[in-house]
């Protein structure tokens, strides 16, 4: 087997010499799947402890120390471009930020990768024991994930049979229909998530007029993404406008599953236009498709539930230890797993229940 720090390129295969940086190959991205599985376990088993004590800032910041510290152990030259806001604004995760052994071991060359966090997604519902709250992290080759500037976003968002139907200027209606039609089924039959905010009201009775049926939520659309992508879920669509940096934590994870986004940033005011053409966003009103907010070849989707959710279970803690529920993807294997890990803190003579 090539050696995890040997320089690969993006067959995966050997290249002499190490005169260049290390790049994400194929055995690359095998390995850091699992590093990245062990990443979200971990900080989302730190956030569940603080569950439902009312305090969301206290809940983030468990999540944020322990995903810092575990991806520090990670054989990788990291970069995060998103995370937690600018470096003045958050101690940690910070747009930016190194993080792996590669950002301190300087003696040899670690595969760079371009990192997008959000330690703790649904921080309100953490706080409050409400359901879906996971905890997320996406990584690609560097270039692979849009430097989104940290605005609100219109998104729309469908599953795989849906791919290529939906139009993000065209009347709800008309995309509840074309949904329903790909699917073989009633409008009356779909399930479309948005979240519960005053500025949907339009949407939500242009949903209802319509037909379909809605389920609001009071955080998290990052998650009802994802939901809607995956077969079984009870939900075909997402619509309505939420963050930029979920979008593309959004589309990273679509990417995988053969979903779609289209979404389109929102401004309202100079500063917004100021902060597009900073992060080099040169048309503001400018449609982006799926492989747009993630273009990287290479991507690597892992999720850990916090709290118990219309997809993941959240994390139970037993006597022995603690059991978590994740997803973990990588688009160019293929490869889409849901995971069940039992972390045991006495071992090896320990009786395993499964609750």
């Amino acid at each position: 087997m090539v050696p995890i720090h040997a320089r690969l390129d993006y067959d995966g295969a050997r290249t002499p010499g190490l005169t260049r940086n290390v790049t994400l190959g194929a055995l690359m991205e095998r390995e850091l799947s699992l590093e990245f599985l062990r990443v979200v376990e971990t900080a989302a088993i730190a956030s569940a402890r603080t569950m439902g004590q009312g305090d969301r800032h206290k809940a983030d910041q468990a999540a944020v120390e322990a995903m810092r510290q575990e991806m520090d152990s990670v054989d990788m030259d990291g970069t995060i471009v998103i995370g937690e806001g600018e470096r003045d604004e958050a101690p940690m995760l910070y747009i930016g930020e190194k993080v792996g052994r590669g950002a301190r071991d300087k003696s040899r060359e670690y595969p760079k990768v371009d990192i997008a966090v959000d330690p703790l997604e649904g921080t309100n519902l953490c706080a409050t024991g409400e359901p879906n709250a996971i905890v997320v992290l996406a990584a690609s080759e560097p270039g692979g994930l849009l430097h989104a500037p940290d605005l609100y976003m219109e998104k729309i968002i469908v599953g795989p049979p849906c791919k290529g139907a939906i139009d993000i200027d065209a009347p709800v209606k008309t995309n509840l229909q074309a949904i329903a039609k790909r699917l073989d089924r009633d409008i009356e039959d779909l399930v479309v998530i948005v979240l519960d905010r005053p500025r949907h009201e339009k949407l939500i009775n242009d949903i209802r007029a319509a037909g379909a049926r809605i389920q609001l939520i009071g955080d998290g659309d990052l998650s009802a993404g994802i939901r809607a992508a995956v077969r079984g879920t009870s939900v075909h669509a997402v619509m309505g406008i939420g963050g930029a940096p979920e979008g593309v934590l959004t589309a990273a994870a679509l990417r995988c599953l053969n979903g779609q986004i289209l979404a389109r940033l929102v401004a309202s005011k100079p500063e917004h236009f100021e902060r597009m053409a900073q992060m080099g966003i040169k048309d503001p009103k400018r449609i982006y498709e799926t492989a747009d907010l993630a273009p990287g070849k290479r991507i690597i989707f892992a999720c850990s539930g916090v709290t118990p959710g219309g997809m993941l279970r959240g994390v139970r803690f037993f006597r022995d230890g603690t059991r978590t529920n994740s997803l973990i993807m990588t688009r160019e294997e293929g490869e889409v797993r849901f995971i069940d890990s039992v972390h045991l803190e006495k071992h090896p003579a320990v009786e395993v229940r499964f609750y």
